[in-house]
């Protein structure tokens, strides 16, 4: 019961979060920064309430540590939300974002010598390479702007495309660095999830301070949208601020459920479950926004896909579970 329950939060939390903030995007490309504050701040206020029981429960990881990872996962949220003023569609985001199994494994090799098979090495391959094609589809893209307006304009946009790209380069390469740290840290004081959700949330609000011009500014465009009525509620409220409230509620539904599949599954199937969850978000993301995608975008995002299942050795589960183990492990038996 448990099980199905978080994976119904995941999907229906995660799916409807990609919807919700789409819309805010769309609208306002620059709402990034008033989008991850909300967040923060929520996530932030819900556990100082339940987890830290108001400030009297001390932490198990020592603090300092949190303020390390607090301030790679800062500069990860800020610069991937930045990215998005650069000409980077939201498919390519998520899809680009879906490469992080390429960074932990880079980094891995080199900070913690670890070694892999050639199953792993096959994926990341599949997966770099699926990232490659949706990246020159959408840097075509770019070039044909140029063509259908001014030139000067499309090489502007093709140079702000490239920055955003570099964004997102640095941003991956930060978030694996991240959970390298994370996963040092969970062998030395033990796995504190939840924990970790409110200090990752609530250190980085000053943080906010830096940003505080940017996110009044939003503040001051979604008061100036377009008035709604609230479905069932009945209250009239301006659009942008309905839309990053469901945001809001919908990321920490999101959240709340990986939290809860990882104490009821093991690690593979909550990867499955996320991984589906992308995959799931990026083709609603598509046809219901229609966004721009050519057929090689298409075999980009198969390519991805697969060679994530692949790392995550869900289609050799599946071939376990359909036709049994192989007959090496039936005579051992």
């Amino acid at each position: 019961m448990g099980t199905a329950f978080a994976i119904a939060l995941v999907f229906i939390g995660c799916c409807s979060n990609v919807v919700f903030l789409e819309l805010l995007v769309r609208e306002f490309p620059g709402c990034g920064n008033i989008v991850t504050f909300a967040q923060f701040l929520f996530i932030a206020m819900e556990g100082f309430i339940f987890e830290t029981k108001f400030g009297r429960k001390k932490p198990a990881i020592p603090i300092r540590n949190y303020i390390i990872m607090v301030t790679m996962f800062f500069t990860v949220s800020v610069v991937n939300n930045y990215a998005l003023n650069f000409n980077i569609a939201m498919p390519l985001h998520m899809i680009f974002r879906s490469g992080s199994l390429i960074a932990n494994m880079i980094l891995g090799i080199i900070m913690l010598k670890k070694r892999y098979s050639a199953s792993k090495y096959l994926s990341i391959a599949l997966v770099s390479i699926g990232i490659f094609i949706c990246t020159i589809m959408s840097a075509k893209e770019m070039q044909n702007m140029g063509h259908e307006g001014e030139e000067d304009e499309g090489i502007n946009a093709f140079v702000h495309w490239v920055i955003g790209i570099s964004m997102l380069t640095f941003a991956l390469l930060m978030s694996a660095r991240m959970g390298i740290f994370q996963e040092t840290l969970y062998k030395q004081y033990g796995k504190h999830s939840k924990e970790a959700l409110f200090y990752n949330h609530c250190l980085p609000l000053p943080g906010f301070l830096l940003l505080c011009t940017d996110i009044y500014r939003h503040c001051v465009y979604f008061n100036q949208s377009a008035p709604m009525e609230v479905p069932v509620v009945g209250v009239t409220m301006p659009t942008m601020w309905f839309y990053l409230f469901m945001n809001v509620i919908t990321q920490y539904v999101c959240i709340r459920g990986v939290f809860i599949l990882t104490t009821e599954c093991a690690s593979l199937t909550v990867t499955l479950v996320v991984t589906l969850r992308k995959f799931l978000s990026l083709i609603f993301s598509i046809m219901y926004f229609k966004n721009p995608f050519t057929v090689w975008h298409w075999i980009g995002t198969a390519v991805v896909f697969l060679g994530t299942l692949l790392y995550t050795e869900v289609l050799s589960s599946l071939y376990t579970a359909i036709l049994g183990p192989p007959a090496k492990e039936k005579k051992e038996k």
